[in-house]
């Protein structure tokens, strides 16, 4: 039997390591001490610097507040990458030629 859930797994890690990659990248753009964006996001400065490294995964509210700090929109954070909607635009295009 296949497990649906294993390749699942893979894909929420990667999304969760993008979503503090740009956290990261977005608190580092405004010119923010970690200490900064956890005054402002009324969070712990611990927890920031946790999330940064991937020891703690943010809920909805922490991500929320961090985004209200930072001044970005929260879907911001769960954009694909340009070439990754390029190589699956390429797939896409295969599949239907091979199919046509």
């Amino acid at each position: 039997m296949v497990d649906v859930w294993e390749d699942s797994e893979v894909e929420f890690e990667e999304q969760i390591n993008r979503i503090v990659s740009k956290i990261k990248e977005a608190r580092e753009k405004a010119r923010l001490s970690q200490m900064d964006l956890s005054f402002m996001a009324g969070l712990s400065q611990n927890l920031i610097n946790y999330i940064e490294n991937g020891r703690r995964t943010p809920n909805l509210c922490t991500l929320l507040k961090i985004c209200k700090a930072l001044q970005i929109e929260p879907s911001s954070l769960f954009t694909v990458p340009d070439t990754e909607r390029s190589s699956a635009r390429e797939t896409i295009i295969e599949l239907v030629k091979k199919y046509m």
